[in-house]
C-alpha cells in the first residue's frame, strides 16, 4: 500500500506531458484493435478505403499531439484537425478520430490566449473540410455537417466550463486564504498590543516616577529596578510571541493565564499604581482559552489605569465558578480617571472580540463615582 501511494505521488509530480502520453499512445494503437477497426468517425459518407501508408500518417497526426494537449493546446488542436482531415478525405475513417473531440475539450479547458481566434479558425477549417468532401462526391446533407459541428462545439463548451469552474474554485480558495491571513494578522495584532502596550506603559510610568525622587537614592534604585524587571518581562513575552510565529525556533508557546494575574498586579504596583487583588474560587487545573482571555482583560484594564488614572486606587476581582470566569476591574474616580478615551480603543475592541468568540460579554464604562469599570463574564464550560 505504501508503494502504491509513493507511485501515485511520483505520478502526480511528473511532467504533464508524461501524464498525457498514455492517452496519446492508446489512441494511436486503437485502429489496430480488430473490434475498433470499423468503429471510426465517418464524415461525408465517402467510400471506405483500405489502410495504407497515409493511414499511418493520419493516425499519428491525430494521436501523438494529445501528449501535449495541456501544454500546447492550440498546437495540439491544429495537428489533430489536420490528421482528422486527412483521415476523412482519404476515406480511412480510423478509430483515431476520437482524438478530435478530446483536442477540442482540452483547448477549451487549457487555452488561455486567443481563444476566439482559435475557435474561428477551427470553424473555418471545418467549413473548408465540408466543401472538400462535397467536391469528392460526399452525399452527406447539410444537417449532418451541422450536427457534427454542434457535437464538436459541445466538446469545446465543456472544456470552457471546466476552465471557468477551475478559475472560480481558485478565486474562492484565494478569498479563503486572504480571510485566514487577515484573521491571523488581527489575532497577532491583538497579542502584540496586549504584550507591548502594558509593559511599555508600565516602564514609562516607572521612569517618570524616578524623576521625582532623585533626592532619595533608594527610591531611585527601586524605580530603576522596577523598569528593568518590567523590561525583562516584556522581552520574555515578546519571545513567547515570536515562538508562536516560528514554532521551530523556540521551545513552544507560553501563554499567560488568569493564574498569572498576581504577577501582573505586582508589576503594576511597581509602577506606582495602588492595586488590590481579590480572587474567589479556584482556577482550572488545565487552563484554556477562557483563562488566557481573563488575563488579557485584567492586563488591558490595568494598562488603562496606569495611562489615564495613575495613582488612583484600582480593585481587581476575579471569581471562578463551574461555568465561567467573572472579571471586574474598578478604578476609583479622580481627575484623570478618564478610562481609555485618550487611546485608540483598539485594546478594548480586541477584548470584546476575544470574549465574544467564547460566548461571553464585556462591558466598559464610567462608574457612579466617576471612575472606570471593566466587567467581563467569560464562559469556560463545565469542568471535568
Amino acid at each position: 500500500m505504501v508503494d502504491l501511494r509513493r507511485a501515485r505521488t511520483a505520478w502526480d509530480r511528473a511532467d504533464v506531458t508524461v501524464r498525457d502520453l498514455p492517452l496519446a499512445l492508446a489512441v494511436a494503437v486503437a485502429p489496430l484493435v480488430p473490434s475498433l477497426r470499423d468503429q471510426g468517425t465517418e464524415l461525408g459518407d465517402l467510400a471506405d478505403r483500405p489502410h495504407d501508408a497515409l493511414t499511418v500518417v493520419a493516425v499519428l497526426l491525430q494521436a501523438l499531439p494529445l501528449a501535449v494537449r495541456r501544454r500546447w493546446p492550440a498546437g495540439c488542436l491544429a495537428l489533430v484537425s489536420l490528421g482528422f482531415a486527412v483521415d476523412q478525405l482519404g476515406g480511412y475513417h480510423s478509430a483515431a478520430g476520437v482524438a478530435l473531440p478530446v483536442a477540442l475539450l482540452s483547448a477549451g479547458a487549457h487555452l488561455s490566449r486567443r481563444r476566439v481566434a482559435v475557435a474561428v479558425t477551427a470553424s473555418v477549417g471545418y467549413a473548408a473540410l465540408a466543401v472538400a468532401l462535397a467536391r469528392l462526391g460526399s452525399t452527406e446533407e447539410l444537417a449532418g455537417y451541422v450536427t457534427f459541428y454542434l457535437v464538436m462545439a459541445v466538446a469545446w463548451g465543456v472544456g470552457t466550463w471546466l476552465r471557468q469552474s477551475r478559475a472560480a474554485e481558485a478565486e474562492h480558495r484565494r478569498h479563503v486564504e486572504e480571510a485566514a491571513r487577515a484573521t491571523e494578522r488581527a489575532r497577532l495584532a491583538r497579542e502584540l498590543h496586549d504584550v507591548v502596550t502594558h509593559h511599555v506603559t508600565a516602564m514609562v510610568v516607572q521612569a517618570e516616577a524616578a524623576r521625582y525622587v532623585t533626592a532619595d537614592p533608594a527610591r531611585v534604585a527601586a524605580s530603576l529596578t522596577a523598569v528593568t524587571s518590567t523590561g525583562r518581562r516584556a522581552i520574555d513575552d515578546l519571545r513567547n510571541l515570536l515562538d508562536v510565529l516560528d514554532p521551530a525556533h523556540g521551545p513552544g508557546e507560553r501563554t499567560p493565564t488568569v493564574g498569572d494575574v498576581g504577577a501582573l498586579v505586582e508589576t503594576t504596583r511597581l509602577g506606582g499604581q495602588p492595586v488590590e487583588y481579590l480572587e474567589e474560587g479556584s482556577a482550572a487545573t488545565q487552563p484554556g482559552s477562557a483563562e488566557v482571555t481573563a488575563y488579557r482583560v485584567v492586563q488591558e484594564a490595568l494598562t488603562n489605569a496606569l495611562k489615564h488614572a495613575r495613582g488612583s486606587r484600582t480593585l481587581v476581582r476575579v471569581r471562578h465558578d463551574e461555568r465561567a470566569i467573572d472579571v471586574e476591574v474598578t478604578t476609583q474616580g479622580g481627575p484623570r480617571a478618564a478610562g481609555p478615551g485618550e487611546g485608540s480603543g483598539r485594546g478594548l475592541a480586541g477584548l470584546r472580540e476575544r470574549v465574544a468568540l467564547l460566548g461571553g460579554d464585556l462591558d466598559a464604562g464610567r462608574a457612579a463615582d466617576g471612575g472606570f469599570v471593566v466587567r467581563a463574564r467569560i464562559p469556560t464550560g463545565p469542568r471535568p
